[in-house]
């Protein structure tokens, strides 16, 4: 896929706050009151200040994204072009939803019983939560003083975006480190290795707990050399409780095809047991808890 390069500055550019005529639209945001008339100059400014965000989509989900019941809310826009990404529907924030934070935390506050039952919580994810700071620290804060369990799933590449007063409203980080190696992570994604370490080596000092994640796809990021290096990258984070192995899939495929967009992996099939297995040894040998 042919990528324009672009500085990514708080959270994103004008232009990528804005629907173009004719998009895929987002989907998922069932049950949120969507604002579709507003004025581009308004629109910028309630962004900007955290009061809307641009939603692709949200949902209730057992055991994945964070301990128990979450509700996870899938934010658009992405500064990475992951090749394996199984929702590059997410990758311009002008392809989402505009919701207010406020309609979002009025859907957290129904599912409060819930969570509290399941010992669960919310988690903005997406795309990358960090591309829109001020609305995700809105939310955040807001789930915070709910009493709410609260977790970002990032790639820690816009970690500087990230105040320290929305990491203390955050309880679990679940970091993607998409390669242990710089050449590898720059043709996974596009982008460089060393703000995630950055941001990373930041969580560990604040003893925010990390959940390490490593998309494991044959040929791509299966070397055992760079399973290695993921591993030394993580093991130097003493908040990381555990590490997650994510076998590669083809569920995206249609998403890819639907945008026009090129898909290199489409050959690619996903890893044998053995791969994902002997990949899960590695992390153990490091002593992680691994799944």
């Amino acid at each position: 896929m042919t990528q324009t390069t672009t500085t990514v500055r708080d959270g994103g550019r004008d232009q990528d706050f804005l629907a173009p005529a004719a998009r895929l639209r987002g989907a998922g945001i069932g049950g949120l009151e969507e604002l579709t008339d507003l004025q581009r100059s308004e629109r910028l400014a309630r962004m900007r200040d955290g009061e809307l965000g641009s939603i692709h989509s949200w949902e209730l989900v057992t055991a994945v994204d964070g301990p128990g019941t979450r509700m996870t809310v899938f934010l658009n826009g992405c500064p990475l072009r992951c090749q394996y990404c199984h929702n590059p529907d997410t990758f311009l924030m002008k392809d989402g939803e505009p919701v207010e934070a406020e309609e979002l935390l009025r859907r957290m506050r129904r599912y409060r019983g819930v969570f509290r039952a399941s010992k669960g919580g919310i988690t903005l994810s997406g795309g990358e939560v960090l591309m829109q700071p001020a609305f995700a620290g809105r939310l955040l804060a807001g789930a915070k003083k709910m009493g709410i369990h609260t977790c970002i799933d990032t790639s820690g590449f816009l970690g500087a975006n990230a105040s320290d007063e929305m990491l203390d409203n955050i309880d679990l980080v679940l970091l993607d480190v998409k390669s242990g190696d710089e050449e590898t992570y720059k043709k996974v994604t596009g982008r460089s290795l060393a703000p995630t370490i950055t941001f990373g080596d930041r969580l560990a000092a604040k003893g925010i707990e990390i959940w390490a994640r490593f998309v494991l796809v044959p040929d791509l990021t299966d070397d055992p050399e760079n399973v290695h290096n993921v591993a030394r990258i993580i093991e130097r984070w003493g908040s990381v409780s555990r590490v997650e192995v994510l076998p590669f899939h083809q569920m995206g495929t249609d998403k890819w095809d639907a945008l026009g967009l090129t898909y290199q992996l489409r050959d690619t099939r996903p890893p044998e047991p053995e791969l994902v297995e002997s990949t899960r040894a590695i992390f153990r040998s490091y002593g992680f808890e691994v799944h």
